[in-house]
């Protein structure tokens, strides 16, 4: 059943071909936002965005690369021009290249800093302002608790994703008095295409670690996002909001 809560909304979510940010996507469409689903392979948004409209809600599918500067920035100025920019930013884009600190290569280090947060400076510099005169936006960023916590062979990874929570409380402080609510929300252990590649002893030590013992679901985190987009969550801004099952409480 689609609901109307955000219904005159348009949202965009970047790395929703699959995992979390297609269980975002499809969340605030079931909420009535417009979306545009981003994905780096045509195939993956493409999906998404059919199977929303299939099931009775709008969307469109959005092939870039989000860490291509001039095709974020040729991107956000074609939203702008046909649909006067977007009311919902979430930036979830993301890759893992884990390693050990001696053995990390420059490649590993650049590729997942340019993948899972420079990609949110790039988005946000292109639709922020736009958002700002409308004086309402939300935005989202999806970090991870290892940015808290530090991970072993993730110091690329780890250093993304805590640099995330920085630039989303700066960014939070900059636009408050815009109507502009930005927060972050830090996955723990969250059931994906990524995370089903660990091998099954590792995944055992993590819910061992999880005082719920399992492993999130998308849904978990989707329903997250659908709430801070919503009215309810008019007040809440520059946060870290975490969800995993108790693990770093």
């Amino acid at each position: 059943m689609i609901s109307s809560s955000l219904e005159l909304r348009k949202a965009l979510v970047t790395g929703a071909g699959r995992g979390i940010g297609e269980a975002i996507a499809q969340a605030l469409a079931q909420q009535g936002a417009y979306v545009i689903c981003v994905s780096r392979t045509a195939a993956n948004c493409e999906r998404v965005a059919q199977t929303i409209c299939e099931q009775g809600g709008r969307a469109e599918a959005i092939a870039v690369d989000v860490t291509d500067r001039a095709a974020v920035k040729a991107t956000c100025e074609d939203i702008l021009k046909r649909l006067e920019g977007v009311d919902i930013l979430v930036n979830n884009a993301g890759i893992l290249r884990n390693a050990l600190m001696v053995q990390m290569s420059y490649e590993d280090w650049d590729d997942v800093i340019q993948a899972n947060l420079t990609s949110a400076f790039l988005w946000t510099k292109g639709l922020l302002y736009a958002m700002a005169r409308k004086r309402w936006g939300r935005m989202i960023n999806i970090s991870s608790v290892v940015g808290k916590i530090g991970g072993i062979g993730q110091a690329n990874y780890a250093a993304a994703k805590a640099g995330l929570m920085g630039f989303t409380k700066s960014v939070a402080r900059e636009v408050a008095s815009r109507g502009i609510c930005v927060n972050a929300i830090a996955p723990g252990f969250i059931e994906t295409d990524m995370t089903r590649s660990i091998q099954e002893k590792w995944a055992e030590e993590f819910v061992k670690m999880i005082p719920m013992k399992r492993v999130g679901s998308v849904q978990d985190i989707a329903a997250l996002v659908a709430f801070l987009c919503s009215d309810a969550a008019a007040y809440i801004t520059g946060q870290v909001l975490t969800v995993d099952g108790g693990m770093t409480m």
